[in-house]
């Protein structure tokens, strides 16, 4: 079936395994700020935007991972063509070695399945690469789409442009490697400074019982918890969007 990659497609099993976990902070969250079940029903709007959250950042690595096999496709392509191959039997044998590298049933597999159907019934490879990169979501496969199918019109060096625009790709992949690498550290220690303050909470409640007994089912302590609440969240939120920042500037 054709992907559509502007939009993330929920693997088996994904979707309830992420409500679950969405329903867990939800709890974990009414539990340590509130110790009452009915405090979950307004904290279910947090408990949402985890959902969405996690299905953006499931959405980019998707994307990530089609750019990067696809980049190790077409610079097989362009090996195969050095070889002898027209550009249309290239992209059907590199499926092989892209069954090879990424297995069978990857993302790079299923479009180079789709191309192989596409040209059985006579479909150009220009009008299938093109499809591809209008549905991929990704700068670099949409861009090679365009200048393949020009230089497939005007008779370019197909072989060379193909190899370029995979190094090119290629280039850009290791940049981000070495960027999620440099951020990989930065992200930890968001993710501990997340967890923390429950941590503290619940070490505290258990070495001294009752201790935080005067924050909860009142209505001076519920109005403290929720500004500590709001403190919380509005620090992830600005621990994400510095990470953010750090990332766009290294690019």
């Amino acid at each position: 079936m054709r992907r559509d990659y502007h939009s993330y497609e929920w693997r088996r099993g994904e979707r309830l395994r992420t409500g679950c976990l969405c329903a867990g902070i939800t709890a974990l969250l009414a539990y340590f700020f509130y110790r009452s079940a009915w405090a979950m029903i307004p904290l279910s709007a947090i408990g949402v935007v985890s959902w969405f959250r996690i299905r953006e950042d499931r959405h980019r690595m998707e994307c990530r991972e089609l750019n990067t096999q696809f980049a190790e496709c077409i610079l097989a392509v362009s090996t195969m063509m050095k070889a002898g191959y027209s550009v249309e039997n290239a992209f059907l044998e590199g499926e092989q070695d892209m069954v090879l590298l990424f297995g069978a049933d990857s993302l790079i597999d299923r479009e180079l399945k789709l191309i192989r159907r596409g040209l059985s019934i006579n479909i150009s490879l220009e009008e299938l690469l093109s499809d591809l990169g209008k549905r991929s979501d990704c700068e670099d496969i949409s861009g090679f789409a365009e200048v393949f199918s020009i230089a497939k019109r005007s008779g370019g060096n197909l072989s060379e442009i193909i190899r370029n625009t995979a190094e090119l790709i290629s280039r850009k992949n290791e940049t981000q490697k070495e960027i999620d690498v440099m951020l990989g550290g930065k992200k930890m220690e968001l993710g501990i400074m997340e967890i923390m303050p429950m941590g503290i909470l619940f070490y505290l409640d258990i070495v001294n019982p009752g201790y935080f007994d005067l924050l909860y089912h009142n209505l001076k302590g519920v109005l403290m918890m929720t500004a500590c609440l709001c403190v919380y969240l509005a620090a992830i939120l600005v621990g994400d969007r510095i990470l953010k920042r750090m990332s766009d500037r290294l690019r």
